[in-house]
């Protein structure tokens, strides 16, 4: 179940000002020593020690690999690849120059395979948090990102999308 609150968008030259849209409550983020205990506990014969070495093992070959310009595909999951970031283009190749038209690098991460966005909007249910305080949000500058903490689980309006 995914838990979200609602947040108005605001911001005087804001094109979605006074909007409302759905966030998503995180509840919990768990690191690679949570993740290995979860998996361990679904009768596998490794020991959460283990299952971390092999995860940490992962996450640093994962950024080895895309910071040599590969992609990582984990079946029905994501592909993880490295975006560059830009405030504006060139007017021509020639005028082009990394120092100026080259805001950074980023992380990218494409669902894949079984956990495609076509699926999650299948699958995934929504309910709002119980307790929270409709605010006005004033940091985000589109309709759709990341999550915010706070909220509980129970009561609310649930239902599913797609």
């Amino acid at each position: 179940m995914i838990v979200y609150r609602k947040m108005q968008i605001v911001g005087e030259n804001h094109p979605c000002n006074g909007l409302w849209y759905a966030r998503p409550v995180v509840t919990e983020t768990l690191d690679i020593v949570a993740l290995a205990k979860h998996m361990a506990k679904h009768n596998t014969p490794f020991s959460p020690g283990v299952i971390k070495g092999v995860l940490a093992d992962m996450v640093a070959c994962i950024k080895e690999l895309i910071l040599d310009g590969k992609n990582v595909k984990l079946d029905d999951l994501a592909i993880f690849s490295v975006g560059i970031t830009s405030d504006h283009g060139a007017e021509s190749a020639e005028a082009f120059k990394v120092s100026e038209h080259v805001k950074g690098l980023k992380l990218r991460a494409r669902a894949t395979g079984e956990l495609s966005n076509a699926q999650i909007n299948l699958e995934g249910q929504l309910k709002e948090a119980q307790i929270y305080n409709v605010v006005a949000n004033t940091t985000e500058s589109t309709p759709s990102g990341g999550g915010q903490g706070g909220g509980g689980e129970d009561e609310g309006e649930e239902g599913t999308f797609g």
